[in-house]
């Protein structure tokens, strides 16, 4: 009876066993499907024509590398947007455990390495910045613009910030980032069912009609319903949502009345120029603007503290403790922290402790080097400085108890 039962399940084996080879590959093309990948794999042999047909950003890797692996996401999504017809540059790869020769011969000695190849050009350009796409992209137009398109793109700029005068402009994922990388613009974040929003809608047409002539701020619009990953990179978590925006970067979140009359004050101090007035306004502003200055000192103050440069980093550090988030805005996880970061802020601030809560933008121009020089390599990363020296990196939960917890093993009994 024992020796049937063997038989058979051995005789079951090999009847199942020439199905298992269509069912894995079955199964591995259904997750090729999933994890597209839109990187230009080279080797070898497909190498040095790749590089000789055109511009060429690659990045070297190991498959087993942790930052590799962090990194490879935003690399492909890199590669969907730049692998088109008639690319301005081709993103690429190449495994380094597979091709070690190759890599050895562009003095890879870590991994990821990421070079660009311009075009008839024999030395590559090493990217040293953040691993993030606004300062890679940003790389990328920096190495491959020539001045000529750089002046030609002003020109366009201006003629059509001439026609939106005394309008407000309606901005889309692809006409946005290119509106405001320059100059001022009051920004309004929206969604269509909201029924703030729609009360805001027919005072901010308004507003854009008595700025018709002030040159110096654009009025704008945009529908979060449609675009979400611009409003999800300006970490916009309600509408209507108004944003004072200038060269590029959100200087802040307008947080006052909105009235005709505040609106324009608010815009006068920004642009730094007296609009004019209608009748029955210059009455009300000085209290409007002592209204919203005291809102926004008193937000301020519980606030984390917004660092801006070298300067103001090595400042924030130099003494005591200094508890602070490196993020990106466009970062999911540094948005699903955000409140509890600000919350973390609050309740320290408000217990009078020494403690310094900030953060830092890693994709602001200005802060690339300092998250370089801290090692940041991805987002959100949390470090606490104590009189200048960086503890060890928090990795622990990020709920308000554990945040506090955490602080409280640099801080004397009596704080916090």
């Amino acid at each position: 009876m024992l020796t049937r039962s063997i038989l058979s399940v051995a005789v079951c084996g090999l009847l199942l066993s020439p199905l298992l080879p269509i069912t894995r590959a079955s199964q591995e093309e259904d997750a090729g499907k999933q994890d597209k990948e839109f990187a230009v794999e080279l080797d070898p042999e497909t190498f040095d024509t790749a590089i000789a047909g055109g511009n060429v950003f690659v990045k070297f890797f190991a498959p087993w590398c942790g930052h590799c692996k962090r990194l490879q996401p935003l690399w492909e999504q890199l590669a969907e947007i730049m692998n088109v017809a008639n690319p301005k540059v081709i993103i690429a790869k190449v495994d380094c455990t597979k091709h070690q020769g190759l890599c050895a011969t562009h003095q890879v000695t870590g991994y990821p390495t990421l070079r660009l190849f311009k075009l008839g050009e024999e030395e590559s350009v090493k990217f040293k910045g953040t691993r993030d796409l606004p300062a890679i992209t940003d790389f990328i137009n920096k190495e491959l613009s020539a001045p000529a398109e750089a002046d030609l793109d002003e020109v366009k700029r201006e003629q059509v910030e001439n026609l939106n005068l005394g309008k407000v402009v309606d901005l889309t994922e692809d006409t946005f980032a290119k509106h405001v990388s320059s100059g001022n613009h009051f920004v309004k974040f929206f969604a269509p069912w909201c029924s703030h929003c729609q009360r805001l809608a027919p005072t901010w047409e308004d507003l854009a009609k008595e700025l018709v002539k002030e040159p110096a701020v654009t009025i704008s619009k945009i529908d979060c319903t449609q675009f979400r990953s611009i409003c999800q990179d300006f970490e916009v978590k309600g509408y209507p949502t108004l944003l004072w925006i200038e060269d590029g970067k959100k200087i802040e979140k307008y947080s006052g009345a909105r009235d005709l009359s505040t609106l324009k004050t608010y815009v006068e101090k920004m642009v730094g120029v007296p609009l004019e007035k209608t009748a029955g306004e210059a009455g009300d502003d000085k209290v409007a603007i002592e209204e919203v200055a005291g809102e926004e000192d008193a937000a301020k103050k519980l606030a984390p503290q917004q660092l801006t440069g070298e300067d103001e980093f090595d400042q924030a550090i130099a003494e005591g403790v200094a508890f602070i988030k490196f993020y990106a805005p466009w970062c999911g996880h540094c948005q699903k922290l955000q409140p509890t970061w600000e919350q973390l802020a609050t309740e320290t601030h408000q217990a009078q402790s020494s403690v310094k809560i900030a953060k830092v933008d890693c994709t602001a121009p200005e802060n690339k080097q300092v998250c370089i020089d801290q090692q940041v390599e991805g987002y959100p990363t949390l470090f606490l400085y104590k009189n200048g020296q960086r503890q060890n990196e928090y990795e622990g939960s990020r709920s308000l108890p554990e945040l506090q917890a955490y602080l409280k093993k640099f801080l004397g009994h009596d704080e916090l």
